[in-house]
């Protein structure tokens, strides 16, 4: 196991180098100049070539690269053209609204999934094979920022069961102020036992998590169906069966166990995909999350905190996929030999 966690690890160092000189190339290809965004479009020569030399822009590129790797080594991602706050204290704002956004999902996501996989695996070529299937292939195509406007239309323009945008309702800043701790706003509630607020954060997460949930939910179960069909037919499967187990119970109690390293795998990848998929969704529900920040960023030219961002979605990717390798190492000893 520890061969496996330093090879893991070395596998997972050498990807966030490759991201880190990605993402600087990309940020000295966006056209524009960064001095001229922060200084303003109206200011002197002699202001532009401190805003210059201030970000280091008239050094060599490799110099640039190195002074950008050691400042990202000590938590330094550079400031914001936008905010002028360090990128690293904006992210910490913005970073946990759309981990609680995303959470949310993903839970439903797996909740809704298996479960759904799993009945159509049981009822394989049968009504409810064909229905699970047409409405997961659904949730998979439909776009996400038109499914976020048809719910938004529907349910919270039309019908008012929920409302249309924000995290919670801000009449309660005043009249329920809410303690930070974690910038998580539901945790930071239920820790705090602000119920005003967690309530309300919870009828304002329905709607958007919904959305973000749809597309992960959809490949869990078409993924949970396609894996329990396959282990239905080996040898131990059939073993269960004729030993008087039903079909529910093999599926379940015997296919289901091997299914999970799979699930694990797809799992990690959703998690950094629905962060990114999140933004439009963000946008349109006006969710204080990394979408709204990004969006920003990019109107403004802000290439530190666009740099930030995308480093940031980057490093997510990594580290889930190193957390289920390991996972699946401890789950699959098989898995630890290759």
């Amino acid at each position: 196991m520890l061969r496996h966690l330093i090879r893991r690890l070395g596998q997972a160092f050498l990807v966030v180098a490759g991201v880190v000189a990605l993402t600087f190339v990309i940020t000295r290809l966006l056209p524009g100049d960064p001095a001229v965004a922060f200084a303003g479009p109206k200011a002197s020569a002699t202001e532009l070539a401190a805003a210059r030399q201030r970000f280091g822009l008239d050094d060599p590129l490799w110099m640039q690269l190195v002074t950008y790797a050691r400042d990202l080594l000590t938590g330094d991602l550079g400031t914001s053209l936008h905010t002028r706050q360090p990128v690293a204290d904006d992210l910490a704002l913005a970073f946990p609204a759309s981990l609680e956004l995303v959470g949310a999902a993903l839970l439903v996501a797996i909740v809704v999934g298996i479960p759904l996989g799993i009945a159509a695996a049981r009822y394989r070529a049968k009504f409810q094979d064909f229905s699970v299937r047409l409405s997961t292939m659904l949730a998979v195509s439909v776009p996400v920022f038109w499914l976020a406007l048809a719910v938004q239309t529907v349910f919270a323009s039309g019908l008012r069961w929920f409302p249309v945008a924000g995290e919670y309702d801000s009449t309660l800043d005043t009249v329920s102020p809410l303690t930070v701790y974690t910038n998580i706003t539901a945790v930071d509630a239920l820790i705090t036992g602000n119920w005003p607020i967690l309530t309300s954060t919870l009828h304002h997460l329905v709607l958007p998590s919904l959305v973000v949930a749809a597309y992960p939910a959809g490949v869990v179960a078409q993924l949970t169906r396609a894996a329990l069909i396959e282990e239905s037919g080996q040898d131990h499967a059939r073993m269960a069966r004729a030993l008087g187990f039903s079909q529910t119970e093999v599926l379940t109690r015997f296919s289901l166990r091997p299914v999970l390293n799979p699930l694990l795998s797809l799992v990690a990848l959703v998690f950094a995909y629905s962060i990114v998929n999140g933004f439009l969704v963000e946008a349109i529900f006006n969710w204080p999350g990394l979408g709204r920040y990004a969006a920003d960023s990019i109107r403004s030219l802000d290439i530190p905190a666009i740099a930030g961002v995308t480093l940031l979605v980057a490093l997510l990717y990594v580290l889930a996929n190193l957390i289920v390798d390991l996972l699946q190492g401890v789950i699959d000893p098989r898995v630890r030999r290759r």
